[in-house]
């Protein structure tokens, strides 16, 4: 996965949940931070769509539970042409 997106999606995070984005790592989830709260999520998932460009399936919002799991779908929608 790309440096790049992991980069993007921790600051995305942070900005969202008004964090230093020092604070977030590849490995923060919704159980290490406490703001990621349900509807945290839903503005999470906004922010990321917003800031990558891309369209998240309903179905997969639950299972974006971490900057590295987000970072990993991000790239596979990236790379995969529409």
């Amino acid at each position: 996965m790309a440096e790049t997106t992991v980069e993007q999606v921790k600051q995305t995070l942070a900005d969202v949940f008004g964090l230093d984005a020092a604070q977030v790592s590849e490995t923060s989830s919704m159980e290490t931070i406490e703001a990621w709260d349900s509807m945290g999520h839903m503005n999470l998932v906004l922010a990321l769509e917003q800031a990558f460009g891309i369209g998240i399936d309903p179905e997969e919002i639950p299972q974006l539970t971490s900057v590295g799991v987000i970072a990993a779908r991000i790239d596979a929608k990236l790379e995969t042409p529409s």
